[in-house]
């Protein structure tokens, strides 16, 4: 039974009276070897209401023990150690060897932990994003598909954004990227993720090559995109954290007792009452509204393109010669009075099936055919943005090259073979008269010579 400390403390005072155990048990009224237990405590240092430790079996063994914890990091199994020890003359069982090794591994844990530290980042510099997994949706076809969703965060503001996307190729993120930066209203210096192959192609020496496309999408917006430690989610917490609470709140479970969404559109609009609800209560770190941070972050945010990256509406297409562009292998058709350079694209809308749009770019300047965008015809306006639906999206054995757009042109008649060589022209039943004979022989190439001399 445990003594309590004013029972200790007289245990202690009648020995330092008596110098003598058994005298001092019979004042204090407990046995001597209590009193020579608390009285060697004190004398080591030890604290005397602490537990007491019995010598171990495995005691002579913990320095071998640590040495092989600290070599594995902490991942030493404790039956392989329980081996070993055995060979150096262990006697001991082996659940006495897991319990040394659950000790060691948690020291060592304790002098390895990871040490944080406040980051306070600079107005309008940094914008964090991830990518987690959504909830299922109805598709078009009525079954359930996976979504994902698309999450930013200001570091400074710590203004959070939320788009719910059908994947997460290179369109899809380059299209979040530019609905975020014109929900903030500006561009960041630094945009920090992990190592997404859309991000990241390949590590060169430990430094990360990005995706050529990305690269040319950060030119156009006026930033620099950077990646995170690979394996090491904890160096973008922000988003991190980001993704965590709109899993919590915007992913049907039990926990929160969502309903199932009937559609896209259901779970669009649950993402902005999400993002209108986080980012207009105070925030427990900085102590501030986001919107309101935001409002005055915005002021040192670079201003935003007021037209988007051509890869933000989708793949992009060539225009070809005959006015057309190629999508899931079947040829649609552009506007009228537009040709060749790159700019239509194909893109999966927010809806659960694709589109074909045609953005509304400015023409080239004088005295330049090429261009980012589209060149068109002298004279012809500039068509408005126009939006092939998936109505009208079709297969390769039903084409929709010429129905796509009204007024595009198109021949009248089929075209009419012409004869390429003299045996094919004397066929009188291909609608040609039989042509002259050639002159006397070696006034005619030979083909016409041979030809002439058949019956």
């Amino acid at each position: 039974m445990k003594k309590s400390d004013r029972e200790i403390m007289e245990i202690l005072e009648a020995f330092d009276s008596t110098e003598c155990a058994h005298s001092a048990g019979e004042l204090a009224g407990v046995d001597p070897k209590t009193v020579r237990r608390y009285v060697a405590a004190r004398d080591s240092g030890a604290p005397v209401t602490g537990p007491g430790r019995r010598p171990r079996i495995i005691d002579e063994h913990l320095p071998k023990i640590e040495e092989w914890v600290e070599r594995s990091s902490g991942k030493a199994r404790a039956d392989v150690i329980h081996a070993r020890l055995l060979g150096l003359g262990f006697t001991g069982t082996e659940r006495t060897t897991r319990r040394a090794v659950a000790e060691a591994k948690a020291a060592w844990r304790a002098g390895n932990r990871r040490t944080y530290r406040p980051w306070i980042s600079e107005p309008g510099l940094w914008l964090q994003f991830d990518w987690g997994q959504g909830p299922r949706v109805a598709g078009p076809d009525g079954k359930l598909r996976a979504t994902l969703l698309f999450c930013a965060w200001v570091a400074w503001s710590r203004f959070r954004v939320v788009i719910p996307t059908w994947d997460q190729t290179l369109p899809s993120l380059v299209a979040c990227l530019d609905a975020t930066l014109r929900t903030i209203g500006g561009v960041p210096a630094y945009v920090l993720t992990d190592n997404a192959k859309t991000v990241t192609i390949d590590h060169v020496a430990g430094v990360p090559v990005c995706h050529p496309e990305l690269v040319k999408v950060a030119r156009h917006y006026g930033t620099t995109v950077h990646t995170c430690v690979p394996f090491d989610p904890e160096s973008k917490g922000g988003t991190e954290a980001t993704v965590k609470i709109a899993k919590a709140d915007l992913v049907p479970t039990e926990a929160n007792l969502g309903e199932q969404y009937a559609s896209f559109s259901e779970l669009e609009a649950a993402c902005g009452e999400f993002m209108a609800k986080v980012n207009g209560r105070k925030h427990r770190e900085s102590a501030r509204i986001p919107e309101q941070a935001l409002a005055v972050e915005r002021s040192r945010l670079h201003t935003l393109p007021s037209a988007p990256h051509t890869m933000a509406l989708g793949l992009a297409r060539t225009v070809g010669t005959d006015q057309t562009i190629r999508y899931n292998s079947v040829r649609y058709s552009t506007p009228p009075g537009w040709s060749v350079p790159r700019c239509g694209s194909a893109s999966p809308g927010p809806s659960s099936s694709s589109s074909l749009t045609w953005p509304r770019y400015r023409s080239p300047r004088p005295g330049r055919t090429g261009g980012p965008g589209w060149s068109r015809s002298p004279g012809t306006p500039p068509p408005p943005r126009a939006t092939l639906g998936s109505s009208l999206l079709t297969t390769r054995t039903i084409p929709r090259s010429r129905t796509a757009h009204p007024g595009h042109p198109s021949p009248g008649h089929a075209p009419t073979p012409r004869p390429r060589s003299w045996p094919w022209a004397m066929v009188p039943a291909r609608g040609w008269s039989r042509p002259p004979r050639p002159g006397p022989c070696g006034s005619g190439p030979r083909w016409l010579m041979r030809s002439s001399s058949r019956p």
